[in-house]
C-alpha cells in the first residue's frame, strides 16, 4: 500500500494520509459480491475513470469526463454491454448517471468486473457523494461532498481503491 491508494478501514477511507468518514454497501463488506446483494467487494481495484456534472461544477481534474444527459450505467445481466457505460436509449437495465440527487455529481469508477464483465459477479462499484452520514449504499463507497472533491483532485488515474 502506498498513501496515493484509497484504503477502506473500519474507521473510514484513508488517503495521503488522512481519514474520512465513508458509507458502505448495506450488504456489508464480501468475498463473494453478486449482483443486487448491496455488498461492497472485497479486493484491490483501480480507479478506471472519473465522471463529473458539468452543469453543476467544474471538472475536478485534467482526466475527468462530464456525464451527459444519455449517459447510463448497464446493470442488467442480459445486456452484452453489461456493467459499463451506455447511452440512451438502451434497451436493457440500467441506471441513469445525470440524477436529479447530486450523489453522481462526481463519481470514480473502478474496474470491480470491468471491463470483461461476468453477468451477475456485480457491477458498478464507484465511490460518489453519500446521501447522510453513514447511510449505506447498493455496495459502492460514498463520502461527504467535500471530502470527495478533495480526494478527486489529488488522485491519479489507476490508484487503487483496497478494500480487505
Amino acid at each position: 500500500m502506498t498513501p496515493h491508494d484509497l484504503v477502506l478501514m473500519p474507521c473510514g477511507l484513508r488517503f495521503l494520509g488522512r481519514q474520512f468518514p465513508c458509507s458502505i454497501g448495506r450488504g456489508g463488506v464480501s468475498g463473494q459480491k453478486r449482483e443486487g446483494d448491496g455488498a461492497t467487494p472485497v479486493g484491490t481495484h483501480r480507479v478506471v475513470g472519473m465522471l463529473y456534472r458539468p452543469d453543476r461544477l467544474k471538472a475536478p481534474a485534467p482526466w475527468a469526463r462530464p456525464i451527459t444527459p444519455r449517459d447510463l450505467w448497464s446493470d442488467d445481466i442480459a445486456d452484452p454491454a453489461y456493467n459499463h457505460l451506455v447511452r440512451a436509449p438502451h434497451g436493457f437495465g440500467h441506471e441513469r448517471l445525470r440524477r436529479a440527487d447530486p450523489l453522481y455529481d462526481l463519481v470514480l469508477l473502478t474496474d470491480w468486473n470491468w471491463p470483461d464483465a461476468i453477468a451477475g459477479a456485480g457491477s458498478a462499484i464507484f465511490v460518489h457523494q453519500w446521501r447522510r452520514p453513514r447511510y449505506p449504499t447498493e455496495g459502492c463507497i460514498a463520502l461527504r461532498r467535500d471530502h470527495l472533491h478533495w480526494i478527486a483532485a489529488r488522485i491519479a488515474p489507476r490508484a487503487r481503491l483496497i478494500v480487505r
